[in-house]
């Protein structure tokens, strides 16, 4: 079995450190010897550190103190720039190098950091192969031999005997994925963390499509509908249709599955918004495609494109492992590429379909550095290998693992009302919207007496206020309802009052 360690980074003899420009300080009246102190003190601090803290560092460093209003500007430009991250509130807050950043494990365990005069790139722990695989993939492109879409690649497979994932490697993802839900109905697990889910996997996935809000603006967008300041119309779009993919799966876990219905309204759903024509969402492309960066040229033909597609989808529906299945789907579903664009996102939310089904830990793709996914993805349609890619996912689900387990044993349990009405409160808030009824105190408590049993009306009449309430732009797929009927609902809101 090929072992993973925890190490974040690997020192990459042809990778890059990108820098904060002086030039791009200079210009604000910033001076370059402060900015170089600070991002010195962030960077040995990865776990983050807290503005007293820094307050002090820094004067140690400058040998004289910064003015705290100083200094907040200084970390906002830095922030604004990608090259320092913040997390947490209040006075929990604590400013960490960014993905821009890195930190190296040298041998004996003690911590070295870049400041920019090594050459080290953030990057996952990587297999010899995928080392291999990163070195080819990483040639100019003119020493890289064009290929087209290779059938075998996909006809060859066989579920249950071709395995991607070695035996090893899939008990080793089941031992770390394994949760107290197992044995409950398809998707609890999911539902039990899904505001956390929403959140890490809508910004992990979007990041990786070059996306620039931070985690923290993705938060208020996705729980409150605050978009942030500054940032382009189709990256908030982006953030939106992951939550709404999500939530399609998670809410229908019993119902979503490894078919062409799933997957096209997937698309639709990802693609909102998005395409150069509407009329390509959730539809199997017509035309043929072309990526940049690679020397891999997609299938053209429809008619084949279409076969393949669903020779893909029965095959990934017949393999017995859900770990197989996830890898399966990021290995062949961006190599098909059966959609005009949107088609990583779409494997990667789908790669979730199997772990959510199985009540398994979920893969939010947190941490993920773009690079090495990018690698990985270029070495299946250059190469037609796998192995820099799944280095890239064991690393991924481990670090998943590491985030949601731990959640998980500080969770509350979930309302039992809110698991046995929950099919029961999307219709009523259904009833709400697309009948433009106020929610007055009589209209709540007749749907609830329509929708619950007796003794639980009151009960389900506040889950029902509360749902209305809580309800916005970024929640209303969560209802299965339309951004256009929330509205309209809204619109009639204000016009009565």
């Amino acid at each position: 079995m090929t072992q993973y360690s925890h190490s974040f980074v690997a020192l990459l003899p042809s990778a890059t450190f990108s820098k904060p420009s002086k030039e791009m300080f200079m210009a604000r009246n910033m001076p370059v010897q402060e900015i170089d102190a600070l991002m010195a003190i962030v960077l040995k601090h990865p776990d983050g550190i807290g503005i007293a803290a820094l307050e002090v560092a820094i004067a140690e460093r400058l040998l004289a103190p910064m003015n705290r209003r100083t200094l907040q500007r200084r970390l906002e430009r830095l922030i604004e720039n990608q090259h320092i991250e913040v997390a947490g509130d209040s006075v929990a807050r604590v400013y960490k190098p960014s993905s821009k950043n890195a930190v190296v494990q040298p041998q004996g365990g003690a911590q070295a950091v870049s400041t920019g005069v090594a050459e080290v790139e953030l990057y996952v722990p990587v297999s010899i192969e995928g080392a291999i695989i990163r070195d080819q993939v990483r040639q100019a492109l003119m020493h890289r031999r064009p290929v087209g879409y290779q059938r075998e690649f996909l006809a060859d497979y066989e579920p249950g005997v071709t395995w991607y994932l070695p035996e090893s490697t899939r008990v080793q993802l089941h031992e770390m994925g394994r949760t107290p839900k197992g044995e409950l109905p398809a998707g609890t697990y999911a539902r039990d963390i899904l505001n956390r889910l929403l959140v890490d996997l809508s910004w992990a996935s979007s990041r990786l499509e070059g996306n620039t809000y931070s985690r923290l603006d993705t938060q208020n967008l996705i729980e409150f509908g605050q978009v942030a300041q500054g940032k382009d119309a189709q990256e908030t779009q982006m953030i939106l249709n992951h939550k709404a993919a999500i939530e399609m799966l998670v809410e229908d876990a019993d119902e979503v599955g490894f078919d062409a219905f799933t997957f096209q309204n997937l698309h639709a759903v990802l693609s909102q918004n998005l395409m150069r024509e509407d009329a390509a969402s959730g539809r199997l492309r017509r035309r043929p495609v072309e990526i940049s960066g690679t020397v891999f040229h997609p299938l053209a033909m429809p008619q084949v494109l279409e076969d393949y597609f669903r020779l893909l989808l029965a095959k990934a529906d017949a393999i017995p492992d859900p770990f197989e299945q996830a890898f399966f789907l990021m290995v062949q579903l961006p190599y098909l590429q059966p959609f005009e664009d949107v088609n990583k996102r779409v494997s990667r939310i789908g790669a979730n379909i199997s772990l959510i089904k199985h009540n398994l830990c979920p893969l939010s793709f947190i941490d993920v550095p773009e690079r090495a996914y990018v690698d990985g993805t270029l070495g299946v349609y250059e190469l037609n290998q796998i192995e820099l890619l799944r280095d890239v996912f064991v690393w991924a689900y481990e670090r998943s693992c590491q985030r949601y387990l731990a959640i998980t044993q500080t969770m509350v349990d979930p309302d039992p009302l809110k698991i046995q009405y929950r099919e029961a409160l999307t219709r009523a808030v259904q009833t709400v919207i697309r009948g433009q009824l106020i929610p007055t105190a009589t209209a709540i408590r007749q749907l609830a007496s329509e929708s619950a049993n007796g003794q639980d009306v009151d009960a389900f009449s506040r889950l029902l206020t509360e749902a209305i309430e809580q309800l916005h732009e970024g929640s209303v797929a969560r209802y299965r309802l339309k951004r256009s009927e929330f509205l309209a609902w809204k619109a009639m809101m204000n016009t009565s009052k």
